[in-house]
């Protein structure tokens, strides 16, 4: 299934939030753990992300700083910031609402639609989101 630019670029700032609030990471490991998370279904490429990393540094949601990776290779490491964290509790709270709108439209509109969603919360002095949904459509 091929998902159209505009949900993708939705879903984008959301993602990153998310894995940031795991852990502190880098480029590339942002990349492959989108890949991780969507079972090869969001592939992202640099061009895609370094600008989304940009702009959520420039509006303070993120902070960047160099370090040296393991292979003494230069890496700059990106961490969610307190903003961050309250704009990721917004688009939570958003995404909740289309999921459910979404969830009732299609419910009502003659199509079955089967929804698997797994979670995994945890909440400390940060939050770490991980979540997997499946669509199977099937017309009634």
């Amino acid at each position: 299934m091929k998902l159209t630019k505009d949900l993708v670029a939705a879903s984008a700032a959301p993602l990153v939030l998310t894995i940031l609030a795991e852990s502190e990471s880098y480029g590339y490991a942002i990349v492959k753990r989108v890949d991780e998370l969507s079972d090869g279904e969001i592939a992202w490429t640099d061009g895609f992300l370094y600008p989304l990393l940009h702009r959520l540094e420039d509006s303070g949601q993120i902070a960047s700083r160099w370090g040296v990776a393991e292979t003494g290779r230069r890496r700059r490491y990106y961490a969610i910031t307190d903003s961050g964290r309250g704009e990721l509790a917004a688009h939570q709270a958003q995404w909740r609402t289309v999921v459910a709108t979404l969830r009732t439209a299609w419910a009502g509109s003659g199509a079955a639609l089967r929804v698997g969603v797994t979670s995994r919360i945890a909440v400390s002095s940060r939050i770490a989101v991980s979540s997997r949904v499946a669509a199977d459509w099937r017309l009634a």
